[in-house]
């Protein structure tokens, strides 16, 4: 005897943020799944067990080609980057798009609105995907360097030593970005889950970005750790969402030498067993950013249909 939504759908798994199949982060695409309910869509992220789920729909905004929803374990989330790449990658795969070479520009319509997607195409093979983020915001500085460093394992000073302060910063989702000074702090953290969500619902952010400019891939400036425990990811392999806001910050701030735009790696996964590499791209006017993008390469690891 079967229960369940009574429905069979196409899905995808893809490794994003890698050319490698099982490192970067693994992402599920759940394709044509207008039939679906909010809450059969929340059942099947959370049978996944992925950091996200998206779901691909018929846009419903002027100028989009597709519409994702993205889902954690947990909730639905109105933006986030990994997603962004892996689904465009998987509908170029599936050849939902006329791919045309160099660059092919894309469509997507996210919760936050209808953003931009580049698709680099060489020999009829996808290379590369951009994705342009939400509009850069600055939100609070933390001046309780005590209780960000006691909620991330660390002490004070690894923090203070930066000469930068933990920030909330979003392209479309708040996020913290907290300085470490030393790669093996950032290596060794032991975060306190419970006082990192009391923190996120406390001060309105989804996930904690922690960073060091201690890289192991000397073509990296920045070296990330990323925890959300209050939407059931307690560490994330890529975070391409917390990439552009960390973009946004490390240019206000004036921390990597600047340059129009801005460009720069980041690695991430290490910890966990799987290596990311993340590209940032930030346009500026004054030191102030003004359009974010983030991208990277993706792998395709599964196909299949899911039965529920």
């Amino acid at each position: 005897m079967t229960s369940g939504c009574g429905k069979k759908l196409e899905i995808r798994v893809v490794d994003v943020f890698t050319k490698e199949a099982f490192t970067g982060n693994p992402l599920a695409v759940v394709l044509d799944a207008e039939d679906l309910t909010a809450k059969e869509m929340q059942k099947i992220a959370a049978e996944m067990n992925l950091s996200e789920t998206t779901f691909v729909l018929p846009p419903t905004e002027p100028g989009a080609n597709y519409k994702i929803r993205i889902f954690t374990p947990m909730k639905e989330i109105p933006f986030a980057g990994h997603p962004s790449i892996g689904t465009a990658f998987v509908l170029a795969e599936e050849n939902r798009f006329d791919l045309k070479e160099p660059v092919t520009t894309v469509h997507q319509e996210v919760g936050i609105g209808v953003l931009p997607i580049d698709i680099y195409v060489q020999n009829k093979t996808v290379q590369m995907i951009m994705m342009t983020q939400g509009q850069p915001r600055f939100g609070p500085i933390i001046e309780d360097v005590n209780t960000v460093a006691k909620a991330i394992g660390v002490a004070p000073e690894e923090v203070t030593k930066t000469g930068l302060r933990p920030q909330i910063v979003s392209t479309g989702l708040n996020q913290l970005m907290v300085p470490i000074k030393r790669l093996e702090t950032l290596a060794s953290l032991q975060p306190d889950f419970p006082l990192i969500k009391q923190l996120e619902e406390g001060l309105g952010f989804l996930g904690c970005s922690v960073f060091t400019l201690e890289t192991l891939n000397p073509k990296a400036s920045v070296h990330v750790r990323f925890f959300a425990p209050s939407v059931a990811v307690r560490e994330d392999p890529a975070t391409g969402s917390a990439a552009g806001g960390l973009g946004a910050y490390l240019l206000r701030w004036r921390v990597l030498p600047i340059k129009e735009p801005l460009t720069f790696v980041i690695e991430q996964g290490y910890e966990m067993g799987r290596p990311s590499t993340i590209h940032v791209e930030v346009e500026h006017k004054n030191y102030q950013p003004t359009k974010v993008r983030v991208g990277g390469q993706a792998v395709m690891v599964l196909k299949g249909q899911i039965i529920c």
